[in-house]
């Protein structure tokens, strides 16, 4: 081995002690290990807050809205199923795109066979809801039941984190109310 080898082989060998023994840069290479999970983290909280916030706001606009049928409100305006349909809608001011709420009412013949359960939606090539609506708000002492349902955009959460429940990525949420319309006075 010549001196020259010897002299490069011992600076490279000081070079690497002094890189290891650096902690200069040690501050921003923890934070890019564990900035990923964590703002994974924080996209996923988020994600789950909005879609529960929403599902509890369709909660409480299909309450209000039950309580028009129920009094006998939409009976007595002889409201169709586009005018309750925006009186549905008029009640939800943030989070909605009214043309994407779909509206169910039908009337039971009894407790036992009253559907509140998730509606399946089918869908067509352009990826629009095509199932055929119900509008029946019934007359007084009859058991109705309202479900108003709504297509959740969904984004691909990090790290596999998916909310969604249909077949195109999307959320279906949903809320319904079972009561019987008052008698008429």
């Amino acid at each position: 081995m010549t001196a020259p080898d010897a002299t490069s082989k011992k600076r490279r060998s000081n070079r690497c002690a002094a890189f290891a023994a650096d902690n200069n840069g040690a501050t921003a290479v923890e934070f890019a290990l564990v900035a990923a999970p964590f703002l994974a983290l924080i996209i996923a909280l988020v994600q789950t807050f909005l879609v529960f916030f929403a599902q509890e706001l369709l909660e409480s606009v299909v309450q209000q809205s039950a309580r028009l049928i129920m009094t006998g409100q939409v009976q007595s305006a002889q409201m169709t199923q586009a005018a309750f349909k925006q009186k549905v809608c008029d009640q939800i001011v943030i989070f909605f795109n009214c043309s994407g709420m779909m509206v169910d009412v039908q009337v039971a013949n009894d407790w036992t066979t009253a559907n509140t359960s998730l509606p399946p939606l089918t869908f067509n090539g352009q990826g629009q809801v095509t199932n055929v609506w119900q509008y029946n708000p019934g007359d007084a002492g009859d058991i109705v039941v309202l479900r108003v349902t709504y297509v959740w955009p969904v984004v691909l959460g990090p790290l596999g984190f998916n909310l969604s429940n249909i077949s195109n990525g999307n959320r279906q949420i949903m809320a319904s109310a079972a009561f019987q319309n008052e008698p008429s006075s």
